[in-house]
């Protein structure tokens, strides 16, 4: 069996402050950061990740976080130094940043450093929605942030974007696509605020648009983006023509990453006999430095059934609007097509999936009503 592209995620956890929306694996940076101790832990547990996956280059590495901008180009460069050996040439290396003026300043030390693409967190231009999101940053940052990229030689950077905000207007949202697309960015993501247990907004939830109106938003985006050359290549993301995310196509088309840094989860094809294994970082930083230097990093594995890998492929591809070829279903889950047969006659006779060939991808209606069209793949018992 061929293991699929491998990928590489690092997750750097501190943050200026906690968002009340957010439900990542992000802590309140301390008066000083430890980044000695925690680039060491990053390097130690990379090491074992690459004797993980012996001669397999890596195509892609997204650092995220938190706020790993926050961490001195130095010590990002340091990383992707031991990384320069699996790299090919054309590997996409992500850095995810704030608009704060801090990072701004480091913006071309990074890119001296290695990273080739930014993904800045803007989440919206509007000074009053900014504030109920408890971001940090105005709109003047937000604009000189995606500046100061190009001007470090950015080719590539994405800006995010959330909608359906609390008490957000359409005009509102529209007034942030306007933003947004003034600043030409090559890729844009574009997704709806939910609310996610164990954040702030889930104990004490904000007035959100109701559903018609997040609908009506999204319909509105589309068509802006779609005005202004932008290609809706995946549920939240939209891209110019060869600009599409390659680290996160590589997760919707179910491949394989490793994965460094605490909370980081990874995933990982035996290519001898087509197991697929997930594992995760202890999530406390301090706990997880604590575990890679007593050889330790992870705190759960498990093995993927053969039901979790028709369920978990379809949760990703389906995501795509190109969606995936009968040949990959079978190479990335080891599986044969049969398998996957029964859920999607069902999606096909609803009209929520279309085959054209040996590809399938879910239809307009079929988007709309994704999390319907995945329950058609649950276990049954």
């Amino acid at each position: 069996m061929h293991a699929p592209p491998l990928s590489l995620y690092v997750h750097i956890p501190w943050c200026v402050r906690k968002c009340p929306y957010c439900d990542f694996n992000s802590h309140a940076a301390p008066a000083r950061l430890p980044v000695a101790d925690y680039l060491a832990a990053l390097r130690a547990d990379l090491a074992g990740e690459l004797a993980s996956a012996p001669g397999r280059q890596i195509q892609t590495v997204f650092i995220g976080g938190g706020t790993p901008s926050l961490f001195p180009p130095q010590a990002i460069a340091q990383l992707l130094e031991d990384l320069r050996p699996h790299l090919p040439t054309a590997a996409e290396i992500t850095l995810e940043a704030n608009p704060g003026t801090v990072e701004q300043a480091r913006f071309a030390d990074f890119r001296q450093a290695g990273v080739n693409r930014l993904s800045i967190g803007v989440q919206s231009f509007n000074p009053q929605m900014l504030r109920r999101l408890g971001r940090i940053h105005g709109r003047d940052e937000a604009v000189r942030a995606a500046e100061a990229a190009v001007a470090a030689g950015f080719s590539n950077f994405n800006l995010d974007l959330m909608f359906a905000l609390p008490e957000q207007t359409l005009a509102q949202m529209l007034d942030d696509l306007r933003y947004a697309v003034a600043l030409d960015p090559p890729h844009l993501s574009h997704y709806q605020l939910t609310l996610e247990p164990n954040t702030v907004f889930y104990s004490k939830p904000p007035a959100l648009p109701d559903d018609d109106s997040a609908w009506a938003m999204q319909q509105a985006a589309g068509e802006v983006l779609a005005g202004h050359g932008y290609s809706h290549y995946e549920v939240s993301a939209w891209a110019r023509q060869g600009r599409e995310c390659r680290h996160n196509r590589n997760y919707w088309l179910f491949g394989d990453y490793l994965a460094i840094g605490a909370g980081a989860h990874g995933k990982l094809t035996n290519p001898v006999d087509g197991s697929v294994r997930r594992y995760r970082k202890a999530k406390v930083p301090a706990l997880y430095m604590g575990q890679v230097r007593a050889g330790t990093p992870n705190v759960e594995e498990r093995r993927l059934h053969r039901d979790d890998l028709v369920l978990e492929f379809m949760m990703n591809a389906l995501r795509l609007s190109d969606g995936f070829t009968i040949p990959m279903f079978e190479q990335r889950t080891g599986l044969p097509f049969k398998a996957a047969e029964p859920g999607l006659g069902t999606a096909l006779e609803h009209g929520w999936v279309e085959q054209h060939g040996e590809r399938i991808r879910t239809t307009a209606q079929g988007r709309c009503f994704l999390n319907a069209v995945l329950e058609l793949f649950l276990p049954e018992g």
